[in-house]
């Protein structure tokens, strides 16, 4: 029960550095959080779409092949153009947002699919950081598993939800031009981390 604990809480450490660092999920997740609080929620439940069954996977021993350069460069490949695509557009939409009360097309549901889907550095950290942390519950058996699955996800959930609600409290104390540049300082981030995901996958073959 101790060892449990002790592996549970170097899960919650570990989650914690890798969901507060800024990327495609945190840009899509603040801007969407000015029409509703929920959207940090519905963001990670469809996040758990993607992860769970990676976790599963990686669970029974496919680590390996997220980690075949082939394999990296597709993913880095087909993410990268969709979130440099999914920066555009939210560029281009941000006045229709901000000023005419309209909302993105995709709502917060599909967009923490896409973006876990999308993410090659996600899947990524799964085969490697993140299956070093699921190791340590093979000697649990499933219920460990389930637990493991369970306590990461919490970690996502409270994250994303608290950028939600803050953002969502607080956006009414910002002006327009406020709420237009941080949609631009968002779309900006997803082509960047786009752009970066394209570099990656291209040096991988060089």
């Amino acid at each position: 029960m101790v060892q449990m604990l002790a592996v549970l809480f170097s899960v919650i450490l570990v989650s914690f550095s890798g969901v507060m660092l800024p990327g495609p999920m945190f840009a899509v997740a603040l801007a969407k959080s000015f029409k509703s609080p929920w959207t940090g929620a519905l963001m990670s439940l469809g996040h758990a779409v993607v992860e769970v069954p990676i976790i599963l996977v990686i669970y029974y021993g496919f680590a390996r092949f997220f980690q075949f350069n082939y394999v990296r460069f597709g993913l880095s490949l087909a993410g990268g153009a969709m979130i440099i695509w999914l920066g555009i557009s939210l560029f281009r939409l941000r006045r229709d947002v901000v000023q005419k009360g309209r909302d993105l097309p995709y709502n917060a549901f599909v967009a923490g699919i896409l973006l876990s889907l999308l993410n090659p550095f996600f899947i990524l950290w799964w085969a490697t950081i993140g299956s070093m942390l699921l190791m340590k519950f093979l000697d649990f058996t499933r219920q460990g598993l389930v637990l493991f699955i369970f306590v990461h996800w919490l970690v996502d959930l409270a994250w994303l939800s608290f950028v939600s609600v803050v953002s969502f409290r607080t956006r009414d104390l910002w002006g327009q031009r406020v709420h237009e540049a941080i949609f631009v300082v968002c779309s900006l981030l997803l082509v960047g981390f786009g752009g970066w995901f394209l570099v990656s996958g291209v040096q991988l073959v060089l």
